[in-house]
């Protein structure tokens, strides 16, 4: 049976017109279960002794491939030791739950993400990175947690990384920003694809956006060279007045465009909020920069191919 779309004209125009789109009760809450579960045991067997808290370059690149977990800034003390429990000192894991773990997988891979992609114009999309962020609490230090620290945790750790992970009371700010800046290709065709497992609220950590910031283009691009990563351009400044929070119920799905502007803030609240992210671009007449921090050793699977 053929993939079908499922977004109907008028969603089709609010995403087209603001750059997000909010589709609710998209995942059930089985699904929810099974996912947030799923991390509980990946990171019950998680081993953090095998990792250094210095991660390397490599370690994050090879990410693309793996299923990775990376430590917020301050987690270890001087003695090598985390301060706070395991499951409280995790930034993010990521990049292939969508490809490596079956649960994550079977959500990532499924005829409603596939309906949606098919809505949107994709002709053979396919799924570049998945992540599951933590945001960890205040008492690890007033740190703003910038972006480079959620695309490349290791750039910060010199001075001390989308199921997302929001623990109460954790996680810090991630400033604005373009997803096409990271997943570039030419022509540009990233679209995020943000699943809350748990309410997200203004106080826990919710997307802001400014809406219609799609239709001015990419500001800057974040390339890799042979000295490590960077940013082609420094960053523009944005007035805070022109975002918009996007308050969700668990089990809703917002989609980005990749030139949207967007952020968070700190999880401020008692509470947790949990959401799975991926990143989709289309391989059919897009072709990927080589100068992607992704550069993967085998290409993905196309989660369809449309005529």
């Amino acid at each position: 049976m053929g993939i079908t779309g499922t977004l109907s004209s008028d969603q089709l125009d609010s995403f087209n017109s603001q750059g997000y789109l909010v589709i609710e009760s998209f995942a059930n809450p089985e699904d929810i279960e099974s996912m947030m579960k799923r991390m509980d045991k990946l990171l019950d067997d998680f081993d953090y002794t095998t990792v250094s808290q210095r991660l390397t370059d490599d370690y994050f690149y090879q990410s693309a491939e793996n299923i990775s977990f990376f430590f917020e800034e301050k987690a270890f003390g001087d003695d090598g030791s985390l301060k706070k429990p395991k499951q409280l000192s995790i930034n993010k894991v990521g990049h292939a739950l969508h490809e490596l773990d079956p649960v994550f997988k079977g959500f990532s891979s499924s005829e409603k993400v596939s309906g949606l992609l098919f809505s949107l114009g994709y002709k053979k999309p396919v799924i570049v990175q998945s992540m599951y962020i933590f945001k960890l609490r205040p008492d690890y230090g007033k740190w703003p947690y910038c972006l480079l620290a959620l695309w490349f945790p290791w750039i910060l750790y010199p001075y001390s990384t989308r199921v997302s992970y929001e623990q109460p009371g954790i996680g810090g700010e991630v400033v604005p920003h373009q997803d096409n800046s990271f997943l570039y290709t030419e022509p540009t065709s990233c679209t995020g694809l943000w699943l809350a497992l748990e309410d997200a609220t203004l106080l826990n950590g919710c997307l802001w956006a400014i809406p219609g910031s799609h239709k001015n283009g990419l500001a800057r691009r974040f390339l890799r060279g042979e000295n490590g990563v960077y940013f082609d351009q420094p960053s523009p400044s944005y007035d805070q007045k022109d975002f918009v929070s996007i308050e969700v119920k668990a089990g809703s799905l917002v989609l980005i465009h990749g030139d949207l502007i967007h952020q968070s803030f700190e999880n401020q609240s008692s509470k947790s909020r949990h959401a799975y992210s991926l990143h989709v671009v289309d391989t059919n007449g897009c072709k990927w920069a080589p100068e992607n921090w992704i550069r993967r050793k085998v290409d993905p699977e196309p989660l369809f191919v449309a005529s």
